[in-house]
């Protein structure tokens, strides 16, 4: 008699948002040495906003040359400090960025299921907003209180005022990613408790049985 062959269980599709100073890199990086693939929409963004790319283009139509350095490269530091004191600004520049990535993080979500990963993770500021919910098995929130988010931006050099305009343009994103939430991971305390907890839920995720 001859042994079935075993069943390959799917790759677990899960997101991670969250609020601006709360560790969402810090979680994907530690999920990424467990060898979850990360798709990282960040980056996505900035691939899309190199020279040469569409998106780039509509940007500087939008927003003007200023923003354009020498090299022809998006000064992003320029563009935040516009977009996250203005909403209709940055719902300008979400229209602009959002469509050019959508095909990529699609694909790498593809690549990551074909290439037998136990799961992949889409680390995504504006996960909800962005309509991936339904493509995810699971949504995490890396979430901590107002205070530690100020204080960790200020640490990272942010000026107060600019610091708080990007904490209060989040606001609506906040409550959306926590009402759409699974799980909801604290990063208010210490960073081993934080990574401990990451750790149970992946174990968790993992271990549930999930249809083909």
């Amino acid at each position: 008699m001859t042994d079935r062959p075993a069943t390959r269980r799917r790759t677990v599709r899960i997101g991670l948002t969250g609020p601006i100073g709360c560790g969402k890199s810090t979680v994907a990086a530690h999920l990424a040495v467990r060898g979850v693939v990360v798709v990282d929409a960040d980056r996505l963004a900035r691939d899309v906003t190199e020279p040469g790319e569409p998106a780039l283009a509509a940007i500087e139509a939008r927003f003007g040359a200023t923003l354009i350095l020498g090299d022809g490269r998006l000064d992003r530091a320029a563009l935040a400090r516009v977009v996250f004191a203005d909403p209709a600004a940055l719902a300008d520049l979400e229209a602009i960025v959002h469509p050019a990535v959508r095909p990529r993080i699609l694909a790498a979500l593809e690549a990551a299921g074909a290439s037998s990963a136990p799961a992949v993770i889409l680390e995504a500021i504006r996960l909800v907003e962005g309509g991936y919910t339904d493509l995810l098995d699971e949504v995490w929130v890396v979430d901590c209180s107002e205070d530690a988010r100020f204080e960790r931006l200020l640490g990272r050099g942010s000026d107060p005022d600019d610091a708080r305009h990007r904490i209060d343009a989040q606001a609506d994103l906040v409550a959306r990613s926590r009402a759409a939430a699974t799980r909801v991971i604290s990063t208010d305390g210490s960073l081993d408790a934080a990574l401990e907890a990451v750790d149970r839920a992946l174990d968790d995720a993992l271990a549930l049985e999930r249809p083909g």
